[in-house]
């Protein structure tokens, strides 16, 4: 009896670090109109709009699973290892990920502070 789990649910998903906005059709792990398709993670989820296909879908985002905090799928937002993590979480437990995981942050981090670091033009 899933069937009662499946009603889809609306509303308007909002990404609570870059304040990303669509609306939603779904919420769950299994989408409407998908043949076998499970999502590894309680996911927000819309039609694409890009296609008349009804099997076709677009995952939003999803919620931290240590803040809980919502954020959309973006990798400047959010990054999925077995869980969904805002990236703000993963900075502040970097040492608890694997050193795969680090070293993609550490590569990260220069084009994210590639702007305030202009200290070294001050002497003239």
């Amino acid at each position: 009896m899933d069937a009662p789990k499946e009603v889809q649910s609306t509303g308007e998903f909002t990404c609570q670090l870059c304040g990303l906005t669509a609306p939603y059709t779904y919420y769950g792990q299994k989408p409407p109109n998908t043949r076998s398709i499970v999502l590894l993670e309680e996911s927000y989820v819309m039609k694409d709009p890009f296609t008349p296909d009804k099997d076709k879908f677009l995952i939003l985002g999803s919620h931290c699973s240590l803040c809980s905090r919502s954020v959309c799928a973006g990798t400047e937002c959010s990054l999925f290892y077995s869980k969904r993590f805002c990236l703000p979480c993963v900075n502040e437990n970097l040492k608890a990920f694997p050193l795969e995981i680090q070293e993609d942050m550490d590569k990260r981090k220069p084009q994210q502070k590639s702007f305030p670091c202009k200290k070294g033009d001050t002497r003239t």
